[in-house]
């Protein structure tokens, strides 16, 4: 008699934050346990990458200085590329990106860019709901099915050929809490990914459609094999063919710049670009070289993609990518239309085309914008300089770059209104994140977590290096900041504006981490503590 097969009993997820019944439709028993794999096979690995990131980072803050590795020389000068890009993926000259909120997914899938990319990180504010929401937004638009009817009775729908559709997780650093496995909270980023490709990666297949995804805020290639190795494991599970997900992969971080030949061969069967993602690069420059005090930056309206440090890293990334066969994207116009002055938003839009001439001259293939109407103004540069569908065979034979270009600061000052914009931007953004909201206009700039992160790390450079000054020769000090926080904190309590019921908490928040004796990683890991 044939002894029967003991049934492996797979314990699930477990669920501790607050649903609706609506949600119940993502977190199913199945994509419970599917979730529960992913964490069980790579939890440990992962927390294992982020020991080795404070490691190195211990070692940059004693004096050390990023540099390209020694080890990893071979794959960076030998030669091999990346697998064929999928159809789908050949022209990419317009992506706009924005969270996985139900009618800004519609807006940006008719908005004519080529890609959209759903936020579930540096736009969306964690809460448990935002991001079970987003998920069954995101499984409607691949459905077919999603629309929206707004309060004043306005119907919105997917109209015929919507960009195509790219999903970016959160980072390997950021927790979700609500989803516990063993007792451990879950990786935000197999919480994102794993329930999006669960629930659609077959019907994306099917269409030749991917899934695709854009990687966030790696710091090393063994960041990128564990993706790979997620992937691969995820398209085992779900009966899916091998390679079919494909990622690009931001390089934001200082580490990265150094590994980006070493990022694509860890992902070369899967990897379809890279992606210049200035403002949280920026932020990384701050974060990583924050020890160094011959490395300040200008206050950030100085700190643009022509000075030395930044432009050296686009023209390496163009460089690196079209070397291995991959697509170089260009960074975010941050900028959002002006009603009501002509005069303003024709200056606004002016800066957008620059930098996207700039863009699309060095040899991008495409760019980002953040508001559908942007697409139209960085379309017609990149369809005038950009006749084919991108630009793989520009090679940038001339481009050399060294270590010291990639970490070399830039020449700037620091006004009285430059030092305020910090602290207001910092602030209201905290608040408006802490009230659910991770995307928020400010100044007719759409500002997200990596802009906040920009503001709240200069001010605390500024503040802990001793003798910085302003343009005035008046010195910046924690006086300053304190009077300024406060004031920033009445007007907002007092106004109608978005996060104006969290901006003493928010205060507080920057407060404490603008005065504590080392710059904290990452604003959104204490903020989540708080988030409702």
């Amino acid at each position: 008699m044939a002894v029967p097969k003991e049934r492996v009993v797979v314990q699930p997820a477990q669920i501790q934050g607050k649903t609706g019944p609506q949600h119940d439709t993502i977190l199913t028993p199945n994509a419970l346990v599917f979730l529960a794999g992913l964490h069980r096979r790579f939890n440990a690995r992962r927390l294992s990458l982020l020991a080795a990131r404070r490691e190195r980072q211990a070692r940059y803050d004693a004096g050390a200085l990023p540099d390209f590795r020694i080890d990893t020389a071979g794959i960076r000068e030998s030669a091999w590329t990346v697998a064929k890009i999928p159809a789908a993926l050949q022209d990419r000259r317009v992506e706009i990106t924005g969270p996985v909120e139900r009618k800004m997914i519609i807006n940006a899938l008719n908005s004519g860019a080529k890609v959209f990319m759903a936020d579930f990180e540096d736009s969306s504010a964690p809460t448990f709901a935002n991001q079970l929401d987003g998920q069954i937004n995101l499984r409607d638009a691949v459905n077919g099915t999603i629309e929206f009817t707004s309060p004043e009775g306005k119907s919105y729908r997917v109209q015929d050929n919507p960009a195509v559709l790219v999903v970016r997780p959160r980072g390997w650093h950021l927790p979700e809490r609500h989803l516990l496995v063993d007792g451990e909270p879950m990786a935000g980023a197999l919480v994102d990914f794993g329930l999006f490709a669960f629930h659609n990666a077959r019907t994306l297949q099917a269409r030749d459609r991917g899934p695709y995804f854009y990687l966030p805020k790696l710091e090393a290639m063994e960041e990128a094999s564990l993706w790979d190795e997620v992937m691969s494991a995820a398209e085992d599970e779900l009966d899916l063919p091998a390679g079919c997900m494909k990622a690009t992969v931001l390089i934001e971080t200082v580490p990265a710049v150094f590994q980006m030949h070493e990022i694509l061969h860890a992902l070369r069967q899967r990897a379809v670009g890279l992606n210049c993602g200035r403002w949280d690069y920026i932020f990384s420059y701050l974060k990583t070289l924050r020890g160094h005090r011959d490395r300040l930056l200008p206050e950030r309206g100085q700190v643009l993609m022509t000075v030395p440090f930044l432009k050296a890293y686009s023209e390496l990334l163009i460089q690196t990518c079209h070397r291995r066969g991959a697509f170089a994207m260009g960074g975010m116009a941050a900028q959002i239309p002006i009603k009501g002055d002509e005069a303003a938003n024709d200056a606004a839009m002016t800066k957008v085309r620059a930098d996207k001439l700039r863009e699309v001259q060095a040899g991008h293939d495409g760019t980002w914008v953040a508001h559908p109407a942007l697409v139209p103004v960085a379309q017609e540069i990149f369809d005038k300089y950009m006749p084919l569908p991108n630009q793989l065979g520009v090679m940038r034979a001339d481009v050399s770059v060294t270590r010291n270009q990639l970490i070399a600061p830039c020449a700037g000052s620091i006004s009285r209104a430059g030092f305020d914009n910090n602290v207001e931007v910092a602030l209201r953004y905290t608040a408006s994140w802490l009230d659910g909201q991770g995307c928020v206009p400010i100044h007719h700039l759409m500002e997200d977590a990596a802009t906040a992160e920009i503001a709240r790390a200069q001010l605390w450079q500024w503040l802990h290096h001793g003798s910085v000054e302003f343009t005035d020769h008046a010195p910046i000090d924690f006086a300053l900041f304190d009077y300024a926080l406060i004031a920033h904190a009445h007007r907002l309590r007092e106004s109608t504006l978005p996060g104006a019921a969290r901006a003493d908490e928010a205060a507080a928040l920057l407060s404490t981490l603008t005065h504590a004796d080392q710059l904290g990683d990452f604003l959104t890991l204490p903020a989540y503590d708080q988030l409702i």
